[in-house]
């Protein structure tokens, strides 16, 4: 599936979903730096997909990024919450409460 929408890419083709797919399948093949990469532009092209804002945090705290991931993590809540995707948006929470677990360990 990554060897068909890379190929996709390479012939010009570019926007959230495709981008969406590529890093999910990144991400689920334990390639957490370049699936990052590719749901930081699926944002970029539409800022209100709280799907792939909740799994960019997972692959940015994945690679050692906590801040980014929280960053992530809020900016997707907002999108979340203005587009009435409750879930997503309760997922996210859960996230930054444990990432706040985290970081108060001593």
């Amino acid at each position: 599936m990554l060897e068909s929408l890379e190929k996709m890419l390479a012939k010009g083709v570019d926007n959230a979903l495709l981008r969406f797919g590529l890093g999910k399948g990144y991400l689920d093949a334990g390639d957490s730096t370049i699936a990052a990469e590719h749901f930081q532009r699926c944002v970029e092209l539409d800022p209100k997909y709280s799907a792939a804002w909740k799994l960019l945090g997972k692959a940015l705290l994945d690679t050692g990024q906590p801040d980014a991931a929280r960053n992530a993590w809020e900016q997707g809540v907002a999108a979340a919450q203005a587009h009435g995707d409750k879930q997503a948006e309760k997922e996210m929470n859960v996230f930054l409460r444990k990432l706040d677990k985290l970081n108060n360990q001593p």
